[in-house]
């Protein structure tokens, strides 16, 4: 459940921090290491990793919800760029800006179904019964 609030949370506020940029807030800007870009989907990456080798150190129940929520974080990320990422491997180009473009809005697209097809699957397994 955490993991599906942490991506439907992320990815909602991926779009309006990328909107605010995409309009030209002078108080919101890109993060740029020596002169390149680095998109949000490479911060979504390292958090799965993240994520991974801590599930392999640490299995108990207390890191549980935190974990989830942190991969939730982490795939949005990553989803949120999709577009860019596919039009990179199809391409073999620089990666250029696809996200305000009808290509993006794969992206979009990616992220609604994980979104309804998780939040469905988890209100079907999580009905109100109580097994005695």
């Amino acid at each position: 459940m955490l993991a599906w609030v942490g991506f439907t949370v992320t990815f909602a506020l991926a779009r309006l921090v990328t909107g605010v940029i995409k309009i030209g807030d002078q108080d919101t800007g890109d993060v740029v290491v020596g002169g390149v870009h680095l998109h949000h989907y490479l911060w979504g990456i390292a958090i799965v990793v993240a994520v991974a080798i801590y599930g392999l150190v640490d299995r108990s129940a207390r890191t549980r919800s935190a974990m989830g929520a942190a991969l939730g974080v982490g795939v949005a990320l990553i989803v949120d760029e999709i577009a860019l990422l596919v039009d990179e491997i199809a391409l073999l180009v620089t990666l250029e800006d696809v996200y305000w473009t009808s290509e993006g809005w794969s992206s979009v697209a990616v992220a609604v179904i994980i979104i309804g097809v998780v939040g469905s699957a988890l209100v079907a397994t999580r009905s109100g019964r109580q097994d005695d």
